[in-house]
């Protein structure tokens, strides 16, 4: 029992320290010491189930008791009894909560603040990551196992946070689990009784085990490579919901860096973004067009009950012929064209570039980028709009109410219609839509009717922070609160019109700003907006807008949608929209304030996943010519030592000189001087070490217990054996070298370089493909020069380390202990 009293604390340590990537989360600690209350309720009762021995059932119900009591007491209703005990009425509160919880991770993007909610989420969550812990670990005795519900905490922040989650957390939660399974080691191994080291020393116990030390090297060294490699390679640094997400979008997804733009969720990105202060730049626009209309990249066209996704887009490359957007419009839409050129920064990272509607020709774009007819988005699967710059040709449309309300509705089996009318059925928004429209004849009519009821008189009001509802339904909470922003102004508006039978969609993408030099802007993350396109039969998708204009910068309204909150109505020219300086469009004498601080910042549209640092292709490039730099190395070092040992082989031959002294009469005798005795024998075991690394190059037996002579005559039977000018060579290498050894006088006078060059010569003749490339290119002398290098250094470093352990352990705590324990 204290084995598992011991094994079920570290397992409920362990799983705390696990979540320690939750920081990167939340703002503040509240969650870790709501946390630990939970943990320890749980750690407790698991405890007290075990001493009363009941069954494995009766500790896991034990454990889910405990953790109920604490979720009871950390988060009251005033439905408890004490405070503690749980009542149905608690569990209302609780799903109360947890709906709570899931329109709180829409509202705020990390780091969020400490809301009850999402403190419950989080304590609940890691509440059953410890029973489920403590389970495995203690219950089935399987802690390797219990690494998965460990895993799943970690995964939490990896999913959702827009960069790269900090290396500190996991190496925290990694030491937990790594404490787990050393604990539980240790209880079996003591089960087996007294513990000896490889060389059959009794360890002592104070002592740590050899085998249990170099489990934990082995540990750290694992950890510190999952840390490291992830770090070091290029395109690893991603969030994990970034590299699995796929397929269309469905109100989870992020917005990824290239690839499928189905995994976009625009929704998600801006409401993770709206309430940032900090301004960036993102899109600089020059147009010819006097009052552009919002310049736009994406399009949410799928609706569900958790409300619009993005789909796939598909189409053409934008080096052929675009669609030519005159063709069948209805007489009456005046259509003018106009061109523009876009510049996209660093900071604006996503597989869409932004586009005036209906564009006809581009520029600057490879066949990478396509066009999709439908969405009107330009979209890549193997770039991002990352520092782009380009140039197009559009089509501006605009419309007057007369020509609007001429298109008719369309036939029931159109396909746009049967694709962009399908909504959920909810009730609210049936009777709305019903009420509305009542008495409109026209589409526009229709359309209109609901825009217009997205307006101050009826209550709506621009506010970034939204109020929660009771409803359960999105659209149905907005609609009664009346309080939002861009996002859900759109896609309410979206909503209601599907709801009368007729095609929307909502489009994202930049308002016109307020800095403008000229005909340029420059865009920023304040600029970003989501609004309302409708389609009209024969005339294409008109945009509508519903959102308050004071809380947009840079709006843009049109005849066919005015200002609705304007003090006095307005009918500009169609083809002068009203601007912001315009005096008639001032805001409500009632909020004169709200435009500084309900401003609607816009959103990154890479809010959703990492933004890289620099373009990927350098990075690889990089990559590639470190890892040919890495290979070119060996080749290198064997160049080298052959070099160097060709400069002390090439011994120049000592030239005879006559003795002057000797008698003339008796005979003059050449007498050799100068010859340096040492530097000959350097020269000859230089020649032999080259003739030795050939050999190994090009995998030729080399023994060395042979001496030189005894393994030239080998050579020159086996290995070179028809050859007698590499036969003589080798034979007169061997004979220098044995000279060099054993004579008193070394060798002289032979030019040994020819002889290494022949014998080279002769073995990579006979040498197949593959041996002679692995020569050049990983010479294997050098290979095994290093492997053995290698070895000698760890051996250095193993003795050293463990003469200073041994040296340390005399002050060991735990030898101390148990040395005064003796006495």
């Amino acid at each position: 029992m204290t084995a598992h009293r011991n094994l079920g604390f570290v397992a409920a340590v362990a799983t705390l320290l696990a979540s320690a990537p939750l920081s990167a989360i939340f703002e503040r600690w509240t969650w870790l010491l709501q946390s630990a209350v939970a943990v320890a309720a749980v750690a407790g009762a698991a405890a007290l189930a075990r001493l009363v021995r009941a069954p494995l059932w009766g500790q896991v119900l034990g454990m889910l008791a405990g953790l109920l009591l604490a979720l009871t007491w950390l988060f009251p209703g005033g439905t408890g009894l004490a405070a503690l005990v749980p009542t149905p009425a608690t569990f209302d509160h609780f799903g109360a909560l947890l709906n709570a919880s899931v329109e709180d991770m829409r509202s705020y993007g990390v780091k969020v603040p400490d809301t009850d909610p999402l403190l419950f989420i989080a304590v609940l969550g890691i509440g059953s990551v410890a029973v489920m812990v403590d389970l495995l670990a203690v219950g089935l005795r399987r802690p390797a196992l219990a690494g998965l519900p460990m895993l799943a905490v970690y995964s939490v922040p990896v999913a959702i946070y827009v960069d790269s989650v900090p290396a500190v957390p996991f190496v925290v939660g990694a030491a937990g689990y790594l404490w787990l399974l050393v604990t539980d080691n240790i209880d079996r191994v003591r089960r087996f009784g007294r513990r000896f080291t490889g060389e059959g020393r009794d360890v002592d116990v104070w002592e740590a085990s050899p085998l249990a030390a170099a489990g934990r090297r082995l540990a750290v060294v694992g950890v510190a490579l999952a840390i490291a490699v992830p770090l070091a390679v290029p395109g690893m640094s991603g969030g994990l919901l970034n590299q699995l997400s796929s397929g269309a979008g469905n109100g989870t997804g992020g917005f990824g860096q290239g690839g499928a733009p189905g995994r976009i969720d625009l929704f998600a990105s801006l409401s993770g973004q709206l309430n940032q202060s900090q301004v960036t730049d993102f899109v600089k626009v020059t147009t010819n067009e006097e009052e552009p209309f919002y310049l736009r990249y994406g399009v949410a066209d799928q609706l569900s009950p958790e409300g619009f996704s993005v789909r796939s887009p598909s189409g053409r490359p934008v080096t052929q012929d675009l669609p030519d957007p005159s063709q069948g419009v209805r007489p009456g839409v005046e259509q003018r064209q106009y061109r523009a050129t876009v510049e996209v920064t660093r900071n604006l990272t996503m597989p869409l570039l932004p586009t005036y509607a209906e564009p006809v020709r581009t520029e600057d774009l490879s066949g990478n980028w396509l066009y999709d007819r439908n969405l009107q988005v330009l979209f890549s699967n193997r770039e991002n709009s990352r520092g782009k710059s380009y140039t197009f040709d559009y089509v501006r449309s605009t419309y007057t109410p007369a020509v609007l309300r001429e298109a008719a509705p369309l036939p029931a089996e159109n396909e746009l219609r049967r694709r962009y009318t399908i909504t959920p059925p909810v009730r609210e928004v049936e009777q709305l839509v019903t009420e509305l429209i009542q008495g409109a004849r026209t589409e526009y009519d229709k359309v209109r009717a609901i825009y217009d009821h997205f307006s101050a008189e009826n209550g709506f009001s621009y506010r970034l922070s939204t109020e929660g509802g009771t409803s359960g339904q999105d659209v149905v909470d907005f609609l009664e609160n009346k309080v939002g922003f861009c996002q859900q102004y759109a896609a309410a508006m979206a909503w209601l019109v599907r709801a009368a039978g007729i095609p929307a969609r909502v489009a994202f993408g930049f308002t016109n700003g307020s800095d403008r030099e000229g005909n340029t802007y420059t865009l920023t993350n304040r600029n970003l907006h989501a609004w309302t396109e409708v389609y009209f039969d024969r005339i294409g998708w008109v945009p509508f807008d519903a959102t308050p204009t004071y809380g947009v910068q840079g709006w843009n309204r049109s005849e066919w949608a005015p200002d609705t909150d304007a003090p006095e109505p307005t009918t500009p020219g169609a083809e002068t929209p009203v601007t912001p300086d315009d005096p008639g469009a001032s805001a409500p004498a009632n909020q004169p304030d709200q435009l500084e601080e309900d401003v609607d910042p816009g959103f990154d549209p890479a809010g959703g996943a990492p933004i890289d640092e620099a373009p990927r292709w350098p990075w690889w490039t990089l990559a590639v010519l470190a890892v040919l730099a890495l290979l070119a190395v060996p080749a290198l070092r064997r160049w080298s030592l052959r070099r160097r040992r060709g400069r002390r082989v090439a011994v120049p031959v000592p030239a005879p000189r006559v003795d002057s002294d000797a008698d003339p009469a008796a005979g003059a005798r050449p007498v050799v001087v100068g010859v340096d005795v040492d530097q000959a024998r350097a020269h000859a075991h230089a020649a032999w070490d080259e003739l030795l690394d050939t050999l190994v190059d090009y995998r030729v037996r080399v023994d060395r217990t042979e001496t030189p002579r005894a393994t030239a005559d080998r050579l020159a039977a086996d290995a070179l054996t028809g050859d007698e000018s590499a036969t003589a060579a080798v034979r007169l290498l061997g004979r220098a070298e044995e000279r060099a050894r054993y004579a008193r006088d070394p060798l002289t006078g032979e030019d040994l370089p020819p002889a290494l060059h022949t014998v080279r010569g002769a073995l990579a003749g006979r040498a197949d493909r593959r041996t002679r490339l692995t020569a050049a290119v990983l010479p294997p002398s050098v290979l095994l020069r290093w492997r053995t290098a290698l070895a000698e250094s760890s051996a250095r470093v193993v003795t050293t380390s463990g003469r200073l352990r041994y040296h340390l352990l005399r002050w060991n705590p735990r030898r101390l202990i148990a040395g005064r324990a003796g006495r």
